[in-house]
């Protein structure tokens, strides 16, 4: 998701010394309305990609030449059209919209307390707090979405073999045949990778703002 919040860091920045920090994670969020709409066809092969050799296994899809990146893209136009390529938009935005809010409005939060603590703006509060504050916003986002991205994963991989399927069908099977607790399967590896990534995520944005500005006089 780190090219997502990308795209997300450049509206902030045009925003971010005129808004407070609940405005910027409202912003975050709407932008991640358009990040959805952008991500979700490359979401949809990466998931085919990665479940399709044990669908194959199980004999739930037939097996066939070697999967790659443009045999799926050539399956979902000649199955379903260009539209299937979003199949678990809904699903997408479902998981964006409160994830980056809980994105951004954690980030930016977490700085102004390490400012506030340090007796400093939220530009000075060093690399370390920096770091760390994108690593609990990526954190907070996660804790919010991981379930609805669970069941978008799910949603994109049944389309593979011909099941079309919606958000609450999909939540309520993955409860009833599954229990709760896989809705947060693979959590904790994510959870680990999400601090290192997200802080040197925040902390090349800052930098990276900090010296343009610079450049600039501003």
């Amino acid at each position: 998701m780190l090219k997502t919040h990308f795209c997300l860091l450049l509206v902030l920045y045009f925003l971010s010394l005129l808004i407070s920090d609940i405005q910027k994670a409202s912003a975050g969020s709407l932008a991640s309305i358009f990040s959805s709409m952008a991500i979700c066809p490359t979401e949809l092969v990466k998931c085919r990609l990665q479940a399709m050799h044990e669908m194959e296994a199980s004999g739930r899809i037939t097996s066939g030449q070697k999967s790659t990146v443009w045999t799926v893209v050539k399956t979902v136009l000649k199955t379903d059209g260009p539209l299937g390529f979003y199949q678990g938009l809904t699903s997408t935005m479902v998981r964006e919209i409160p994830g980056y809010f809980c994105f951004f409005g954690a980030y930016e939060l977490c700085r102004s307390q390490f400012a506030h603590y340090m007796g400093t703006d939220k530009d000075s509060i060093g690399v370390l707090p920096l770091m760390f504050s994108g690593g609990f916003g990526g954190a907070c986002l996660w804790l919010m979405v991981y379930p609805i991205d669970c069941v978008k994963s799910r949603i994109q991989v049944y389309s593979l073999a011909g099941r079309q399927e919606g958000f609450m069908k999909t939540f309520t099977g993955i409860i009833r045949n599954e229990g709760f607790p896989a809705l947060y399967s693979g959590l904790t590896p994510t959870m680990i990778r999400t601090f290192p990534a997200n802080g040197a995520l925040f902390l090349a944005y800052e930098l990276s703002r900090k010296f343009m500005m610079d450049s600039v006089g501003y």
